[in-house]
């Protein structure tokens, strides 16, 4: 387990059974984004394992952090590797449906 820590933002990687599940904790902004970029950037690189990321915790987005969701989404998509992001909290899938965003994510979970 790899766990990146801000006082705000949490990023927390498990690996199983082939699968790489992220967790997103607090607030993804504009200030948090170079280092989840960083954080990501090798794990959405690796074609070997499925790349999850969840969102159950995660309280706010901002347009930055979708973008590198999106960036990620292109990258795995074009080294036609598995990414699903799961476990939407409302007022974020909210977001990804007014911004137009929720139809890249359409094999997402909802939370439950």
């Amino acid at each position: 387990m790899n766990t990146n820590k801000n006082e705000k933002f949490t990023v927390t990687s498990q690996v199983e059974n082939g699968t790489c599940t992220v967790y997103l904790r607090g607030e993804l902004d504009l200030s948090v984004a170079p280092d989840f970029r960083q954080v990501m950037e090798p794990l959405a690189l690796n074609d070997k394992q499925d790349l999850v990321i969840n969102l159950k915790e995660l309280k706010y987005i901002d347009s930055t952090g979708i973008g590198i969701l999106l960036s990620i989404l292109k990258t795995r998509h074009g080294m036609e590797a598995g990414f699903l992001v799961k476990e939407v909290p409302d007022q974020i899938q909210k977001l990804f449906d007014m911004t137009g965003i929720a139809k890249f994510f359409a094999a997402q979970e909802n939370s439950q």
